[in-house]
C-alpha cells in the first residue's frame, strides 16, 4: 500500500481579508510541504471567513486570478490543497459554498456544498457536490460542514469507493460533541479515514470550537487538536498503519 500523508489545516480566518487569508493559507501550505503532505484540507469558507453577509461581494468564479498565488504554490510544492470560498460557476449563476481543489498538477476542481445549514438558504443555494479525488489507489470524498449531517452523504461517499472522507467545517462548542461523534461514527461504520478541518478562531459571529481531528477506519482517533489556534494535523500511512502528528503554524 502506497505511503499517504494527509493534513487538516485548522486555520484562523479574518473576515473578508482575502490578501491576509491567502498569506495565511500559503504559510500552511509551506509547513505541509515540509512534512510531505500530499493533501491539505482547509475549513469551510476559509479564504473569506464564514461571513454570509459578505459572500455576495466576495464570491468569485473558480478560475479567478485571485487564486493564482495559491494554485502556483500548491503546484510548486506538490501539495493538493482544498480551500473554502463563496463561488459562482457562471457570472449569473447561484451563489454556492465552494471547496476548491488546487491540485498539485496545476489543475482545478470544484466541490459545492450540497446540504445547507439552517439560515444559509437566505444567501446560498445548494450545490451539487463534486467528484472524488484520486491519489493512486486512494479515493477521497469531500464534504463541507452540514453535508455530513446527512448520513446519506457519508454513505454515498463510501459506496463511491472513497476510503477517505475529508470535511471542511465550522463547528462551535455547543455542537462539537454531537458532530464529532457523528464523524467518528462514519469512520467506523464505513471503514473510512475521516478528516475534519475546523476553524481555529471566531468567524461570522460564531465561536469555533477548533479541536480539528482525524479518525482511522476503525473509528479510533489518530490525531486531534486540543483547542483553537492555527494548527496543522497530519496523518501518515506507512506499511498500512496510520500515525498522527500536530504542529503549530506561525501564520502571518
Amino acid at each position: 500500500m502506497t505511503m499517504r500523508t494527509l493534513a487538516a489545516a485548522q486555520s484562523i480566518s479574518v473576515a473578508g481579508d482575502l490578501p491576509g487569508n491567502i498569506a495565511r493559507h500559503q504559510a500552511f501550505i509551506r509547513v505541509a510541504a515540509e512534512q510531505g503532505v500530499q493533501l491539505l484540507v482547509f475549513p469551510e469558507l476559509s479564504l473569506t471567513g464564514y461571513e454570509p453577509t459578505l459572500a455576495v461581494e466576495l464570491a468569485i468564479l473558480p478560475q479567478s486570478p485571485l487564486l493564482q498565488p495559491l494554485r502556483d504554490l500548491a503546484r510548486e510544492l506538490g501539495v493538493t490543497t482544498v480551500v473554502g470560498m463563496p463561488i459562482r460557476l457562471s457570472a449569473e449563476g447561484p451563489l454556492l459554498i465552494g471547496a476548491l481543489v488546487l491540485a498539485a498538477d496545476g489543475s482545478l476542481a470544484v466541490y459545492s456544498k450540497q446540504h445547507l445549514h439552517a439560515g444559509e438558504e437566505r444567501v446560498f443555494s445548494p450545490g451539487t457536490g463534486g467528484a472524488n479525488l484520486r491519489f493512486a489507489e486512494d479515493q477521497v470524498a469531500l464534504a463541507v460542514c452540514a453535508d455530513f449531517s446527512q448520513a446519506s452523504h457519508a454513505r454515498a461517499a463510501a459506496q463511491s469507493g472513497a476510503g477517505i472522507y475529508a470535511a471542511g467545517v465550522l463547528i462551535g462548542e455547543a455542537g462539537y460533541a454531537a458532530d464529532s461523534a457523528l464523524l467518528q461514527g462514519y469512520a467506523a461504520e464505513h471503514a473510512m479515514l475521516v478528516l475534519m478541518a475546523n476553524h481555529g478562531g471566531p468567524t461570522g459571529g460564531w465561536v469555533s470550537a477548533g479541536r480539528s481531528a482525524i479518525w482511522g477506519a476503525d473509528g479510533g482517533l489518530i490525531v486531534a487538536s486540543a483547542g483553537t489556534g492555527d494548527e496543522l494535523l497530519i496523518a501518515r500511512r506507512n506499511a498500512g498503519r496510520w500515525s498522527g502528528q500536530s504542529l503549530p503554524v506561525d501564520a502571518p
